[in-house]
């Protein structure tokens, strides 16, 4: 294929196709219904035709049934070779009166009515009646009838014939207009770029379209959204990041200046603890950013209690190095309890309990309760207890958002993101969060999943 070609094809494939279709498609409609309208008129004035030749024959034979001879002047006007009627007269006995003169051998016997006879080879159409002591047959050739109805019918035909391509070039003009707002449309998203998200213009489009450029539209508002989103979380996370690097870099330089051994294990210490809050740091960052990078691709099912097990599995030697006690009660009924999404859950379960042990005060209690709901037809349910001093109900709110952080009882401050985490990872399965007064004196945390279909 020559390469300067290729361009235009692909852009007929890709741009042109909706316009070439419906070309086609409505260029083929009419084709049909001018060729079923010429076929139609074609029939109708053909079959007229050959109702008036019948009617003609009648009118002569009729309008001779009077006569009692042939006048000369009339003899004359019926031997015109260019007419293509053949006048016979018989008498009772069999007798030809008058017969017109012409090349081809007339009908040798007369039929009352219409009659199809065939003579010398040629099929004629007559019509004869009785007058008197005469009958009188008037007869036409079949051929010269049918090439004559045949044009006729073909010149009732040509106007049509001849209108059709104008139709045509109108159908094409007014596909091109109709079309003309979906043009406008495509070249105004062509020449938007990544950062243009305003919203496409919805004026002048037709009803069929307007859902569309609305769909569109919405999308882009969350798109929009979502790149603001992830622009802020980016900027907040590096600036999260600068405080622990940098603490980090202060405490290498320390461990290098350390003067004794003593001094250098103290320091590698706190480079160690340094290290671990930026990698817990990191690891939220990242759960954070896959918790908001939209639903999984596949969920798989898993019993929350089990899901539960393996996050207090992770927590408990940090529980431990704080003097935290874990306990964990599964409700009857509730080990089979299922959710979608393990590895989400798992992410939301380690966080709440995360959070529980490092806002408790040194040899707390943390309880986790597995059970389920019903008033939600028996759908699972987590919840977590603290005694640790709590959030404020006005506060409650904002501990969701990303970076927000409370002093624990323990001296320790967290990341900020562990809340933020429950909650979007909640968003994507459905689920509600519910903070609260623990019976402990601290903070209660409920997940409640949606009711099972």
């Amino acid at each position: 294929m020559n390469e300067a070609a290729r361009p235009f094809r692909l852009r007929l494939n890709a741009g042109g196709t909706l316009r070439v279709r419906l070309l086609l498609s409505l260029l083929a409609v009419l084709m049909v219904a001018a060729l079923a309208m010429g076929g139609s008129v074609y029939w109708n004035v053909l079959r007229q035709t050959e109702s008036l030749f019948d009617y003609q024959l009648r009118q002569m034979a009729l309008s001779l049934r009077d006569q009692g001879e042939i006048a000369p002047e009339d003899a004359r006007a019926l031997a015109d070779g260019q007419l293509d009627y053949v006048v016979q007269i018989w008498r009772e006995d069999g007798h030809e009166v008058y017969a017109t003169q012409l090349q081809n051998e007339p009908p040798a016997r007369a039929v009352l009515g219409f009659a199809d006879i065939s003579a010398g080879g040629i099929v004629w159409r007559t019509f004869g009646v009785e007058a008197r002591d005469r009958v009188i047959q008037v007869a036409q050739p079949e051929r010269v009838r049918h090439e004559r109805a045949a044009q006729a019918a073909l010149r009732s035909v040509v106007p049509l014939l001849a209108v059709a391509p104008a139709l045509a070039l109108v159908i094409g003009w007014l596909v091109s207009r109709s079309l003309a707002p979906l043009q406008r449309l495509a070249a105004e998203v062509r020449s938007r770029d990544s950062s243009s998200l305003q919203a496409l213009p919805e004026g002048d489009l037709p009803d069929e379209v307007l859902p569309l450029v609305q769909s569109l539209n919405a999308l882009l508002d969350r798109l929009g959204a979502a790149l603001a989103a992830q622009r802020h979380f980016v900027g907040d996370a590096a600036h999260e990041l600068r405080s622990p690097l940098t603490a980090l870099k202060l405490q290498v330089q320390v461990l290098r200046r350390a003067p004794d051994e003593a001094g250098r294990d103290e320091a590698a210490r706190a480079l160690t603890a340094g290290v671990d809050r930026a990698t817990r740091l990191v690891e939220q960052l990242l759960a954070l950013a896959r918790s908001e990078a939209g639903p999984p691709r596949e969920a798989t099912a898993a019993p929350l209690a089990e899901l539960v097990r393996q996050a207090m599995g992770d927590v408990a030697p940090f529980a431990d190095a704080h003097g935290t006690t874990l306990e964990l009660d599964v409700a009857d009924g509730a080990e089979a309890a299922t959710v979608a999404g393990d590895g989400d859950v798992a992410v939301l379960a380690r966080n709440l309990i995360d959070n529980a042990v490092r806002y408790s005060p040194s040899g707390g209690h943390v309880s986790v309760w597995v059970g389920v709901d019903a008033e939600r037809s028996g759908a699972p349910m987590l919840q977590v207890d603290d005694d640790g001093p709590g959030i404020p109900a006005a506060d409650r709110e904002i501990v969701f958002d990303r970076f927000v952080r409370r002093d624990s009882a323990a001296g320790e401050t967290g990341s900020g993101l562990g809340l933020a985490i429950v909650r979007q990872v909640a968003l994507r399965q459905g689920a509600d969060v519910e903070l609260g007064d623990s019976p402990a004196g601290g903070l209660r945390v409920r997940v409640r999943w949606p009711a099972r279909a």
